[in-house]
C-alpha cells in the first residue's frame, strides 16, 4: 500500500475483495429513500471507506437536522480505513441527535470503533453479531524514512485506538493493547461481558 494511502483497520482478507460496482439499479428508489430517511435508520454495510463515511455522515448531519429524535445506526462491517472510521465515530458524536448502534453479522475492527461512539446504554447487538478488536496494519514503501514514519503512525493510531476501547469497555489499557496483538473474537454474550456491547436486541421493539 503507497504511504499516501490511509491505514487499515480491518479482518485479514477483506481488503483483498473487488468492491462491488454500483449501478442504478442496486441504488435505492425515491420511495425506499424516502422511508428509510422516515425511519431513521442508518446502515453501514461492508468495507469502510471514503465514500461510505461520506454517505454516512451526510446521512446523520440530515437526520440530526430534521428531528432530534434517535437515530439507529445498523452495522455489518468487517472494517476498513481507520480515518474513515474515524469521520463516522465522530459524527456519531457530533450530531444533536442521540444515535443507538445495533450491530449485526460483524462489527470488525473499524467498525467495532464506529460502534463504540454511542454511548454503551445506547450499544446493542443481534443474536448472532460477531465483534473483533486487533491492531491497525499499514502497508510501507518507499524510502527508509518514510517507512519509519509509516511505522510511528501506525503505533500512535494503535494507541488511540486502544484507549477508545478502554474508556468505552472500562478495561485497564495495557489488557486492551493485549487482546489487539491478534484478531481478538467475540459472540454477543462476550462482548457484553467484554463491555463492548450492551445487552440483545431480538425484534424491533426491543429498542423502544
Amino acid at each position: 500500500m503507497p504511504l499516501s494511502m490511509p491505514m487499515s483497520l480491518h479482518t485479514s482478507g477483506a481488503a483483498d475483495e473487488a468492491p462491488a460496482k454500483t449501478d442504478a439499479a442496486d441504488r435505492p428508489s425515491g420511495l425506499a429513500e424516502q422511508l428509510a430517511f422516515k425511519s431513521r435508520f442508518v446502515l453501514v454495510f461492508g468495507e469502510i471507506d471514503d465514500q461510505l463515511a461520506r454517505r454516512v455522515c451526510e446521512r446523520l448531519i440530515l437526520l440530526s437536522q430534521a428531528s432530534e429524535a434517535p437515530i439507529q445506526m445498523l452495522i455489518s462491517s468487517p472494517g476498513g480505513h481507520v480515518e474513515s472510521g474515524d469521520a463516522i465515530h465522530d459524527m456519531i458524536r457530533f450530531v444533536r441527535a442521540p444515535v443507538t448502534c445495533i450491530g449485526t453479522g460483524w462489527v470488525a475492527s473499524a467498525a467495532t470503533h464506529i460502534y463504540l461512539a454511542a454511548p454503551k446504554e445506547r450499544r446493542v447487538c443481534l443474536p448472532n453479531t460477531r465483534f473483533m478488536i486487533h491492531q491497525p496494519a499499514g502497508g510501507a514503501g518507499g524510502r527508509a524514512t518514510d517507512i519509519a514514519i509509516q511505522a510511528k503512525e501506525i503505533i500512535k493510531t494503535r494507541e488511540r485506538i486502544a484507549r477508545v476501547i478502554a474508556a468505552e469497555t472500562g478495561h485497564p489499557v495495557e489488557k486492551v493493547r493485549a487482546d489487539m496483538e491478534r484478531d481478538y473474537w467475540m459472540t454477543a454474550d462476550e462482548a457484553i461481558a467484554y463491555g463492548i456491547a450492551s445487552r440483545v436486541v431480538v425484534n424491533q421493539k426491543d429498542l423502544a
